[in-house]
């Protein structure tokens, strides 16, 4: 086999040892699986973050098909020091996509891991491999008629359930907490060898998909937004459809009104009258989802004035704030819910509720009760149109559920953004207790000017949250090393003990959330 020249190598590779490795590769996976030619790498290096493409380039990608040629992959990774950056369907849009951590590392593309293993409609578990996506498992659902319905991130149909749970995505459902749904996971680690966790390492036991904890310390957290293991096969549960499903909306007219949202909803969500992950959008998430374009108002660099984001709501009939929410159950049981609900938007003296009925096929109401409704769907990509230009990056603070803490993130990001002549596009998501406060941060990746301010922009955003005492439970690559010191040198170190025990020669993605046995000083 002739030797090839390989223009972006793995991280302390000689051009030598990187060549054996790929003829290692090629022998295990054939060489239409063994992806090096510049060409055949461009859907891997498409990134949406304010830093140089080459950044993120990755030297090649490999195709798997099966647990075993997996384990051989990281047994020749260990073998000649390869690194591998793993990735389901490579879709973490705003998170990254699917480039790898950084320059030169090999991509592991499982999207052909792509088996509906098991579903069962009785006990509602599914058990399915990385490369499934919610829209295949849907409609595998829709045509053996099982009364089951999914959870799933709002860009939904080409993204999948297994590289969303690992890295602790969220729904809209009450089964939205999509880690707390998760049951029984497959891994192969750095060494080869396969765990399986839960009741999964039983021979012969049938509960792995129903009983979370099986014996010993639990380890599946353990795995996500991590880098100690390979996700082969992931169990979770499937809410059984509900007779009746019932979305709507709350729409507010004033962006002031974002404390008393939330405390109105906040006692709904915690005794459960209100199942589902509240989601609180601000007037330019709806519009830029509705595919509003900043274009049609205003020209010119510069945040979008408060006075042309009134005009886009009276415009386009929408709310400051659009709260969307359901109740899901018997006629009855939605019948009392939905007479405690109004009656207490009724009693606080704000808010205008739109039901299903009453929006129709309009967006976006439309595709958030196909959400609720665990009906995919890609609408929310028109939030790309908003400025266009390809640059977007989800900041992702957590709060505690209090109407006084959102109105203060929301008035600092807000004024942040701004700052930096960018836009507040957000919207909060009730969980139980907690608010996961999602801002896409949209910029024209065409613009030098644009992109360096967002990049500037990012950075404040986290240096200042975290002088307030907030941090972001997700981030994408370029920002991950620094999100990682926010949450202390204590944490740190445990995670790379873990790191050197289990992957000594720092194969699998090195520099995922920060845990990287090359760069990290004790």
């Amino acid at each position: 086999m002739n030797e090839q020249n390989h223009d972006v190598l793995p991280r302390g590779v000689s051009q030598q040892e990187f060549q054996k490795a790929i003829e290692a590769f090629q022998k295990l996976l054939g060489d239409k699986n063994v992806l090096t030619r510049p060409e055949q790498l461009i859907a891997y290096t498409k990134i949406m973050m304010p830093v140089d493409d080459a950044e993120h380039a990755p030297s090649a990608t490999l195709v798997a098909t099966t647990v075993k040629q997996v384990q051989e992959v990281v047994k020749i990774c260990n073998t000649y020091k390869i690194p591998i950056w793993t990735i389901s369907t490579g879709r973490n849009f705003g998170y990254g996509s699917a480039a790898p951590h950084h320059r030169g590392q090999v991509i592991l593309d499982l999207k052909k891991m792509n088996k509906i293993i098991h579903v069962d409609p009785e006990l509602c578990t599914a058990l399915v491999e990385p490369g499934v996506t919610y829209g295949q498992l849907y409609d595998y659902l829709q045509e053996n008629n099982l009364p089951l319905m999914l959870s799933f991130s709002a860009p939904s149909a080409i993204a999948g359930p297994v590289g969303n749970t690992m890295d602790r995505g969220v729904g809209y459902t009450p089964y939205g907490e999509h880690f707390m749904m998760q049951c029984g996971m497959e891994l192969v680690l750095a060494n080869g060898e396969v765990l399986r966790t839960g009741m999964g390492g039983v021979k012969g036991d049938n509960s792995w998909q129903v009983f979370k904890w099986g014996y010993g310390p639990t380890l599946d957290g353990m795995f996500t937004q991590a880098n100690y293991g390979i996700c082969t096969k992931m169990g979770f549960w499937l809410m059984p459809r509900p007779p009746v499903i019932k979305p709507f909306e709350i729409r507010y007219e004033h962006e002031s009104d974002i404390a008393d949202i939330v405390e109105l909803l906040r006692p709904l969500r915690i005794t459960q009258v209100i199942p589902n992950s509240v989601v609180i959008a601000n007037v330019l998430w709806e519009a830029g989802s509705a595919n509003v374009r900043r274009s049609e108002y205003m020209t010119g660099r510069g945040a979008t004035p408060d006075s042309v984001l009134k005009q886009i709501q009276h415009d386009k009939n929408l709310g400051a704030w659009n709260v969307y929410a359901a109740l899901y159950g018997t006629q009855e049981q939605v019948d009392v819910n939905w007479k405690i609900v109004t009656e207490t938007i009724k009693k606080s003296g704000k808010g205008t509720i739109i039901t299903q009925e009453e929006a129709g096929d309009t967006q976006p109401f439309k595709y958030r009760a196909e959400l609720m409704s665990g009906v995919p769907n890609l609408q929310e990509f028109g939030l790309y149109n908003w400025r266009g230009g390809g640059g977007s990056m989800w900041f992702a603070p957590v709060s505690q559920a209090r109407g006084n803490e959102c109105d203060k993130q929301k008035t600092l990001a807000k004024k942040i953004l701004n700052k930096h002549g960018l836009d507040y596009v957000g919207e909060f998501i009730v969980g139980w207790r907690d608010m996961h406060h999602v801002i896409d941060v949209l910029y024209d990746r065409t613009s030098r000017e644009e992109t360096e301010s967002a990049y500037r922009c990012f950075h404040e955003l986290i240096n200042e949250f975290e002088k307030e005492g907030y941090a972001v439970y997700r981030v994408n690559t370029a920002f991950m090393e620094r999100v990682a010191q926010s949450y202390g040198p204590v944490k740190r170190r445990v995670e790379h003990a873990i790191k050197r025990a289990l992957d000594p020669n720092n194969i699998l993605a090195p520099g995922k959330s920060g845990i990287d046995l090359d760069t990290f000083e004790e």
